[in-house]
């Protein structure tokens, strides 16, 4: 492990590699599916539990996290941090955040799927949320998905692209630990987003 790296870990930040500047579609895309495909390989272990994060630019430890963690560590390496995005626009529209506190967290607001999603649908673009042959293509290697399980909790995940065999896209998530895996259309579709638009 670098010293830069042990550094920031101790500090609390980013476990993964932070962008300096914001990129650009389609450049975004592609760092965000990398990024989700390096978390896959390093394979992190589903913990819930909250902690206590600086701010900006908070990561809990790389061996730990969340399906929500997946994203903002992606979108990280793209240039966006989605801990102060979400924090700020919080400030601004809070009531547009349906898993809040009395006033906002920076340790948890970012982490949960429904305000990522409330987000993402604010400020990102809205896709297809259909499976059918023809719509496929509209899947695209960076796009977040965002599930709903049978027993009513939310899941968030990223397109990587490449197919399983299923025939659909393969997806990045983190359900314990983070996986690539063949689960686009495993639990309902609630929305697709494509972020920055």
């Amino acid at each position: 492990m670098t010293a830069v790296l042990l550094a920031t870990l101790l500090a609390g930040g980013p476990a993964y590699p932070v962008r300096a500047a914001p990129a650009k579609q389609p450049e975004a895309a592609r760092l965000v599916a990398e990024s989700a495909k390096k978390q896959a390989v390093d394979a992190a272990t589903y913990d819930p539990s909250y902690v206590r994060l600086t701010y900006p630019g908070g990561d809990v430890a790389a061996d730990r996290g969340v399906c929500t963690d997946v994203v903002i560590r992606a979108l990280r390496a793209a240039g966006y941090d989605l801990q102060r995005l979400i924090r700020e626009d919080m400030k601004k529209n809070f009531e547009r955040y349906p898993r809040r506190e009395k006033r906002p967290d920076p340790s948890i607001d970012h982490r949960r799927v429904p305000n990522q999603a409330a987000f993402f649908a604010a400020y990102g673009k809205t896709l297809t949320k259909s499976l059918d042959p023809q719509r496929l293509a509209e899947w695209k290697p960076g796009d977040i998905v965002w599930w709903k399980f049978d027993n009513g909790i939310d899941h968030i995940g990223i397109v990587v692209g490449g197919k399983g065999e299923s025939g659909l896209p393969l997806c990045v998530h983190n359900l314990g630990p983070c996986r690539l895996e063949d689960v686009l259309g495993r639990w309902k579709i609630i929305a697709h987003y494509r972020y920055p638009k």
